[in-house]
């Protein structure tokens, strides 16, 4: 992958540290996200000079080696508590841990 690609970590920092993986979910501008029952909007990106909806994809859970993709953090840091409530609550449904 070429471009910077977005990710709501779900991990916890201690594992994250300790084992060089992240779990969480990709997030995206796509357009057509906005019909999608699994993708929650979580506010706006800076795409290409405009404006557009990010959304956190909740159906497509993932990890990968933090260390080793050169990864950092996004620079708004931290979703709402509401909206990470949301998407854990979405992923609760697909997955039902809890």
């Amino acid at each position: 992958m070429r471009d910077t690609h977005p990710f709501l970590v779900l991990s916890p920092r201690n594992f994250n540290e300790r084992t060089s993986l992240v779990i969480g979910l990709p997030m995206t501008t796509a357009e057509y996200n906005a019909d999608n029952p699994f993708a929650i909007a979580v506010g706006t990106a800076r795409k290409q000079g405009t404006q557009k909806t990010s959304f956190v994809l909740c159906h497509q859970p993932k990890s990968f080696d933090w260390r080793v993709r050169l990864a950092r953090p996004h620079p708004l840091k931290r979703l709402a508590d509401a909206r990470f409530a949301e998407v854990c609550t979405i992923l609760n449904q697909i997955v039902q841990i809890a």
